[in-house]
């Protein structure tokens, strides 16, 4: 029997955590083992299929946090526990995680960028004698649209969280966020060693090019800089050519590149 690479399996969706009023966390029953960063194609019968990446993932489930955006994404939302929803996957090269033992890392990551690298947090948290330091940046629009809050108020105390606002509003009480652009604040990170330095960057296209100029300008080499293209996805396996670069498969070869790489790839 020959295998269809276009025939999902059936995932029965565990629980349903609200982020925002638009981005939901699902967690799915199933027994894929990712890489950190992969991404799965996630579709519903009659509905339609859409790319999505993977959030958090452990011993029979993985998590994706979902943005009520579209077509697909609209009709997830109205789904709930014991539900279901239809995987294929994972894939995609994902972040080469084991490289930064006994690093020093930074994570830079705007808006839902944070999602996909949410597992690789988490990763360090539960092990954190693996890095010699670790750095996470998170830039939102607004204080409305921040991610992952429980799991921030206990990353905040293993590491340095540092969370931003484009803008705050007027109020009288303190916010727990900086205000201005995540790259505003790239400075602010001790780097004492900066060939030591592994960085991790996800996010708008325009985000992920000016945050990594500003390591460069720090001394980072390009080659300790890893950017993900995630939002280029379509099919997930080189066929229908949405996310061609000139002759680059960013399903296939990325959507992770070593910023060495990734600065040629024109998105």
């Amino acid at each position: 029997m020959i295998n269809n690479p276009y025939l999902p399996f059936k995932a029965e969706i565990i629980s349903v955590v609200k982020q925002t009023a638009i981005d939901w966390t699902y967690r799915l029953a199933c027994d894929i083992k990712p890489q950190w960063g992969q991404f799965m194609e996630v579709s519903l019968p009659g509905v339609g299929e859409c790319p999505l990446s993977i959030s958090d993932f452990g011993p029979g489930y993985i998590e994706m946090t979902i943005r009520r955006v579209g077509k697909v994404t609209s009709v997830i939302h109205l789904l709930d526990e014991t539900d279901h929803l239809f995987l294929r996957g994972p894939y995609g090269h994902g972040f080469p995680v084991p490289e930064f033992t006994n690093k020093h890392l930074v994570i830079a990551a705007g808006g839902t960028g944070l999602a996909p690298v949410k597992s690789i947090i988490n990763h360090f948290y539960r092990q954190p004698d693996l890095v010699t330091r670790l750095d996470v940046l998170a830039g939102f629009k607004s204080p409305q649209d921040v991610l992952f809050k429980e799991e921030m108020a206990q990353w905040s105390k293993q590491f340095n969280l540092l969370v931003t606002v484009d803008q705050l509003p007027h109020a009288a009480s303190p916010s727990p966020y900086r205000e201005g652009l995540l790259t505003k604040w790239i400075p602010e990170i001790p780097m004492d060693n900066p060939e030591d330095l592994r960085v991790v960057i996800v996010g708008p296209p325009v985000m992920m090019k000016y945050a990594a100029l500003e390591f460069l300008k720090r001394g980072v080499a390009e080659e300790h800089i890893w950017v993900s293209f995630e939002r280029k996805m379509c099919c997930g396996i080189g066929k229908c050519g949405h996310c061609k670069i000139d002759a680059t498969y960013v399903c296939l070869e990325g959507p992770v590149f070593n910023y060495s790489q990734a600065k040629s790839l024109l998105d």
